[in-house]
Order: C-alpha cells, then structure tokens, then sequence
C-alpha cells in the first residue's frame, strides 16, 4: 500500500510539472472574443465558486479522478443556488438531472468523474452532504456527471471511491484551477489529442451589469479541432473520420454567474455553452454525452427550501440576457482550448492520449495570424 502511495504521488507531481510547463492558451497568445477575463480566468472568479481534483493513477490501467465544484457557501441543502440543465445530446449519464429539471436548484457540491464511477461518487457525495452542520434525515440529489476515459482507464474498476470524492471536496478553494490531466481529466481527451479540465471566465463591463460569467469544462469528445478559426485538426492530421479516428465522445460544461438569474434564464444560459463548443469544432456526436449545468451565486437569489411567507428574488429582463450569452459562448470557447493545452501525455497499459505538440500548434496559429505575442 504504501508503495502504490508514493507512486501515487510520485505520478501527481511529475504531471504537475509536465503541466505547469504547458501554456494556457491566452499565455500562448490565442484571445479569444471580446470581452476580458477575471483576475484568475477561471470558475473560481464567480464568488463564491470553489474547485477541488482528487487524481487517482493505480498500477498500470488506472488513469481517473473526480472534479468537485461547490457552487456557493453554507448549506446548500437549505439554501440551494438556483440552476439550468440543458442537453445538448444525451448519450451518458448526468445523476440528478431530473430534480435539477424540476425544481430549478442544486442543493449539492456538483461531481464530475469517470463514466462507471458515477454511482459510486454519487453515495460518497450523499455521505458529505449528511455530514454538513444543520442536516437532519432528508432525501438529497446529488448531482454527479462523467465522461468515457476507458481508452487509458479501466473505469470497470470504479477506483473513484469516498476517499477521493472527500479529498476532491476538502482540497476545493477559490483560487487558481489545476487543468489538463488532472481530477476529471486525467484520462478524457479532446478531438484526438489528450484533453481534461480546463476553464475560463468572462467580466461584463459596468455598461452591461459587470457580472462575472466562469465556466468549467471535462473534455472527452471529437470533432475537428477549430482555433479561432483555424482548422488546427485538419492541419495537424488528426479529427474525426480520419483514418477512422473515432468521432464519439462526451463534455461536461458547468456555467457559474454572479447574475441574479432564476433558473428559466440560467437553462438559457446553458444552452449558449453548446455553441462555445460547436466554435471549437464539436458537431456533438451520436455517441456523445454533451451536458451543460448553469448556475448562480448571486446571494439574493438562493431561497430557504421552506419558508411560510411569499419569497421574493431580484432577476434580470430577457434583454439583459444577451452580453451574458455572449461570455458564456467566449468563456466555454476559451475552456476547452485550455484544457487541450495544458493536457499532459498519458499513458496505461490499456493505451496512449498524446498532448497536442504546442511548437507546431502555435506555428499554424501564428501562420493564421491568430494569435499575438504573448
């Protein structure tokens, strides 16, 4: 056990460093859209929004993990924050959907992991939430997504168990995210190449709100890798239907915002996310499992789950929408290009996700005219 720990570790660290010598993608000089970042370019600039990985790498077929995103403080149980689902196309398995559906609230830490580790993250995230100040013996829905990472892991192993959801709940902060193979990502990959985790934020001007719009993204689908613009996969060799490359896959897109939204105008939110995404080359497959979880954070928003008096909520027009819609599409963009970048090469027994070799991407980039100096 004790080998298999500094093993463990040992692969955490090296990817660590691998990672940390890969640029994001606006460090490597590709701006994407208008609008500018928050400070950390990342979910966390969304107040309140916390993010934790737990990384599991066992023997020689485990390559896997969990993302945690706690999308505000305090008991979300009593005081959940309100959300949108949208499916972009349903091949895969989103845990608590329905509820969120219906109700219009997350009242749980949302989980992403690995296709047949769903269930079993989904009971350790029912322990947490019964363990947190001021629960009694309530039905919970907790609310836990994947995507497919069986070409470098053995998923059929469920290795993601309560020690690691808790670790991935407990290391969650509001500061910088750890992208590219890393919690969620760390067997996923992204048009051919190794993808993972990768996220991006949007800040209104004060003209249109000043709010803040972050999105977190766990790539594993195909497509054609497009760049702003630039047909980056058919340049490289490598996009679906080549050399009967597969073109199934699947994302998760969680969308965080400090808008006092409700959750009709949060489900619209989500459904810009899949358009961020077809700018990258996605055309969402048939096999694919394209979700997209909105939310807010805005304080005013989040209602008592009981209350004997009418509640009332602040809420933007239909008008106001738009410049939200459009860093959603920007921030979503930007996400998946940073988990393509920061990505590592991994590798098990079961096969190999190469990174996406940085040199020659940025040289069609800069042959295109796309991206400046950094």
């Amino acid at each position: 056990m004790k080998q298999i720990a500094t093993i463990f570790m040992l692969a955490i660290l090296a990817s660590s460093a691998l990672a940390q010598e890969r640029p994001r993608a606006r460090d490597a000089g590709l701006e994407v859209g208008i609008f500018p970042t928050g400070e950390l370019n990342a979910i966390t600039d969304v107040d309140g929004v916390r993010v934790g990985h737990a990384t599991v790498i066992e023997g020689d077929d485990v390559r896997t993990g969990v993302t945690a995103i706690i999308p505000g403080p305090g008991n979300l149980y009593t005081h959940p924050v309100p959300a949108g689902i949208h499916v972009g196309n349903g091949y895969g398995k989103l845990i608590g959907e329905t509820q969120v559906r219906e109700l219009g609230e997350i009242e749980t830490p949302i989980l992403l992991t690995c296709t047949l580790c769903v269930w079993s993250a989904a009971n350790a995230l029912k322990e947490w939430v019964y363990e947190q100040p001021g629960m009694g013996q309530h039905t919970i829905n907790p609310v836990v997504g994947e995507t497919n990472d069986g070409r470098v892991n053995n998923m059929w192993a469920d290795p993601v168990q309560r020690d690691e959801v808790y670790a991935a709940l407990a290391t969650a902060s509001s500061g910088p995210v750890a992208e590219g193979s890393v919690g969620a990502g760390t067997g996923t990959q992204a048009f051919g190449w190794k993808g993972g985790i990768g996220t991006s934020s949007r800040v209104l001007p004060d003209s249109l709100g000043g709010y803040t719009v972050g999105v977190l993204v766990q790539t594993n689908f195909g497509g054609v890798l497009t760049m702003n613009g630039v047909p980056v996969g058919r340049e490289l060799g490598t996009y679906s239907f080549a050399d009967d490359l597969s073109a199934d896959g699947s994302i998760m897109m969680v969308v965080a915002t400090d808008a006092p939204l409700d959750a009709r105008s949060l489900e619209r939110l989500a459904m810009r996310a899949m358009m961020g995404l077809a700018r990258t080359g996605s055309f969402a497959s048939n096999g694919s499992g394209d979700y997209v979880i909105a939310f807010s954070t805005h304080p005013d928003v989040r209602r008592p789950r009981e209350s004997d008096a009418p509640v009332t909520a602040p809420g933007l027009v239909n008008p106001q929408m738009s410049p939200l819609f459009a860093a959603t599409v920007e921030a979503t963009e930007e996400a998946i290009y940073n988990a393509i970048f920061k990505a590592t090469t991994v590798t098990s027994s079961r096969g190999t996700l190469e990174a996406i070799p940085i040199d020659r991407l940025l040289e069609i980039l800069s042959e295109s005219s796309r991206i400046t100096a950094p």
